[in-house]
């Protein structure tokens, strides 16, 4: 699996001009699946997303996680993390997996996130989706699975 961790003062995700996912301070987690993933890989990204320390404590060191600092988790499942635009103009995907193998990760990943004791909401999968954020810092890290 691969994350894109944005620390956010707030995000939202769009479906529709719905809003179907929204959180104030806290991470925005864009996730990649790839084939051979399983629930092992969801686990550690879910505990590595929750303990990441890029939050600053009082003497403004990143040293404080999402949990210690209230925040929530936004996850928008981006197959597109798994992109290869090496050759050619056009990305190939071939490394991303298939909705059916992804969706089921992508869903114990946030439930392995909620048991971490972090709120979560979420985008909608498969869906055409407008995500706004405000990234504070900025912040952004990425985080491949081993």
């Amino acid at each position: 699996m691969r994350a894109v961790i944005q620390r956010v003062s707030e995000s939202r995700v769009e479906v529709d001009g719905q809003v179907v996912g929204q959180i104030g301070r806290g991470l925005l987690v864009l996730v990649g699946v790839t084939h051979d993933d399983t629930e092992k890989e969801a686990r550690w990204l879910a505990r590595k997303v929750a303990g990441l320390r890029i939050f600053e404590d009082d003497a403004g060191k990143m040293n404080r996680s999402v949990k210690d600092v209230g925040g929530s988790v936004l996850v928008v499942s981006q197959f597109t993390l798994y992109g290869d635009a090496r050759k050619g103009r056009r990305p190939s995907f071939v490394k991303a997996a298939r909705p059916e193998h992804a969706e089921p990760l992508i869903q114990r990943f946030c439930a392995y996130l909620e048991e971490e004791g972090v709120p979560v909401s979420t985008g909608r999968f498969r869906a055409m989706m407008h995500v706004c954020l405000c990234n504070e810092g900025p912040v952004t890290i990425i985080v491949d699975t081993p």
